[in-house]
Formats: structure tokens, C-alpha cells, sequence
């Protein structure tokens, strides 16, 4: 199994498979949705809570701020698989920040060399993405990086899906009838599988520049 280490003051490793593990305790059963064990193909995905990182790209008189989740993704499903994932940032403020959005490639570069020690087979995520073989030899590594966000935000959620292949359509209770089924009517929803962690960040707007962000709950959700 593909690991992660601690970076810096970072928390500990949580690896979520087919069953949600913390603290090396397996957490949930199969019920209904969401569900602790999928009833699809899951990947297991190994992460690092949010870091900043400073980059100062060309042609800027100033560096910019970005967050960033560093991953591990293994495929042990028992079948090869295609990993597209996507993630959102979404705060307590209602910004919606979708991961990679306005990101420029030598951020990733940055976060390579950051890393390069602990995670030399780091990737950025467009190299990632495609066809998962199975086997520990196979996963990836790669990391998630959004805009920093509203300083206003005192709590935030990462959303990760594209890690389970679960599936589920529900009826879309503002459908109209009597217009036109559409992208702007649809009948019904597609909600998938997806991976929610909430984090805090103590402080006030100008104290939380500097903040860590405290994780305070994951959760497997339909969204």
C-alpha cells in the first residue's frame, strides 16, 4: 500500500479504502447511503491535510497564495479502473472553489520540489489521470491545489469524488412538468459517491493567514 508521510507539521496519514479507516479502526457498515463500505469499486486514497504554499510566477510583482492536498491513490478493486477525479473546496461563506481551476503548472512544479524528498514519484494531476492498474506498484501521486479563499471563512470542506465508482439517481423535486426536460430541467439528479473532510481555522480574518487548518470530520456522502 502506497503511504504518505508527515510533512512538516502536518497530521498524521488517514487512508480511506473500501471501509473508512481512522486511527487504524474500520468505521461504518453497509446500510444506506451514504455507506461506510461501497457496494462499487472504491479506491483507496491516502491524503495530507490542506498546506499553503507561496508561488511568485512570471510576470508577477508578488507572490500568490494557494492551498494544496498532496494524495496517494492505489487501486486495489480487483480491476483496472479510470481515475478522473474531481475535487471542491466549499466554505462556511458559500464560495465554491473547484480544485486545479486558475492554477498555473509551475505551482505544481513548486510543490514538487517541496516534496521531492518524501514523494519523488510526485506527478501533477493532469499526468495522473486515465487508466488505474491494479497493485501498489501502480498508484499515484499527485495533489489537489485551489485559489486561497474568503478570509472571512473560519471552516471549510474538501470535496474529492472519481474515488468510487457508486452511483445513484434521485428525482429532481424542482422538475417542471411542464417545460421541457433540460440541462436547466432535468428529471432527475446524478449523485456520486464523494469523500467530504471539514476543516477549521482558528482566528480572526487577519490571524488565519498563518492558521493550520484543524481537520474536524470525513465522511463519505452522496453528492
Amino acid at each position: 500500500m502506497a503511504a504518505m508521510k508527515k510533512s512538516g507539521s502536518q497530521a498524521a496519514l488517514w487512508l480511506l479504502g473500501g471501509v473508512l479507516l481512522v486511527a487504524g479502526l474500520a468505521v461504518g457498515e453497509p446500510g444506506e447511503q451514504p455507506r461506510g463500505v461501497s457496494s462499487s469499486w472504491q479506491l483507496e486514497f491516502a491524503f495530507e491535510d490542506p498546506q499553503r504554499i507561496s508561488v511568485k510566477l512570471s510576470g508577477d510583482g508578488e507572490e500568490t497564495t494557494y492551498w494544496y492536498m498532496l494524495y496517494v491513490v492505489t487501486n486495489k478493486t480487483g480491476t483496472d479502473v479510470r481515475f478522473f477525479p474531481s475535487f471542491d473546496l466549499v466554505t462556511d461563506t458559500l464560495q465554491v472553489i473547484e480544485g486545479g481551476a486558475n492554477v498555473h503548472p509551475a505551482v505544481y512544479d513548486a510543490i514538487a520540489a517541496r516534496h521531492k524528498k518524501d514523494y519523488p514519484f510526485f506527478a501533477p494531476p493532469w499526468k495522473v489521470t486515465g487508466p488505474l492498474l491494479q497493485g501498489t506498484d501502480n498508484a499515484r501521486t499527485s495533489a489537489v491545489v485551489f485559489t486561497t479563499f474568503d478570509p472571512l471563512a473560519n471552516r471549510f470542506t474538501v470535496y474529492a469524488s472519481g474515488l468510487s465508482g457508486e452511483l445513484k439517481r434521485v428525482q429532481n423535486p424542482g422538475f417542471d412538468p411542464a417545460q421541457p426536460e433540460s440541462d436547466q430541467n432535468p428529471r432527475f439528479f446524478i449523485l456520486r459517491r464523494t469523500l467530504g473532510i471539514t476543516y477549521e481555522l482558528p482566528g480572526d480574518p487577519e490571524t488565519r493567514k498563518g492558521a493550520q487548518p484543524v481537520r474536524r470530520t470525513r465522511e463519505w456522502v452522496m453528492r
